[in-house]
C-alpha cells in the first residue's frame, strides 16, 4: 500500500472516530447539576397517588362505591407491595371492595363491590389489605 493511500485509510478512521466520539453521551456531561436524584424520583414514583380511570369512575359511581382516606391509603400500600412482587395488574380486595389495578401507572381499572360470583381476568397477582 502507497504512503498516500494509509495516510488517506488513517484520516478516515480518525474522523470516524471522532464523529464516534462528539456523538456520545458522557456520564460524566449528560447531567452536570441533577435538580433531583434519582432516589427522589424513585421516592415520588412509589409514593404516587392512586389514580382511577374513567371506567372506574363510572364504576364507582354506578355501585355507590365510596372509599374514605385510610381505604385509599391501603390500596395505595397493596400497589406498593404488588409493584415489589413483579405484578403488572392486580386485584386489589380492601374491605368488600375489589379493585382491579395497573401497577405500573398505579391506576384503578374497574371497581365491584359484591364480591360473590365474580370472575377476575387480565390480572397477574392479588393483594388483601
Amino acid at each position: 500500500m502507497s504512503l498516500a493511500l494509509t495516510k488517506m485509510h488513517l484520516a478516515n478512521i480518525s474522523s470516524i472516530q471522532n464523529q464516534i466520539e462528539t456523538t456520545k453521551v458522557r456520564p460524566e456531561t449528560a447531567i452536570k447539576n441533577p435538580s433531583v436524584s434519582f432516589h427522589e424520583i424513585l421516592e415520588k414514583r412509589i409514593e404516587a397517588p392512586v389514580q382511577f380511570s374513567k371506567h372506574a369512575t363510572n364504576r364507582l359511581t354506578d355501585r355507590n362505591i365510596s372509599l374514605t382516606g385510610e381505604q385509599m391509603n391501603r390500596v395505595a400500600d397493596g400497589i406498593g407491595k404488588a409493584g415489589e412482587k413483579g405484578i403488572r395488574d392486580s386485584l386489589v380486595l380492601v374491605d368488600d371492595v375489589a379493585l382491579v389495578v395497573n401497577v405500573k401507572s398505579r391506576t384503578v381499572i374497574t371497581a365491584i363491590n359484591q364480591l360473590t360470583d365474580n370472575v377476575f381476568s387480565n390480572i397477574d397477582g392479588a393483594v388483601i389489605v
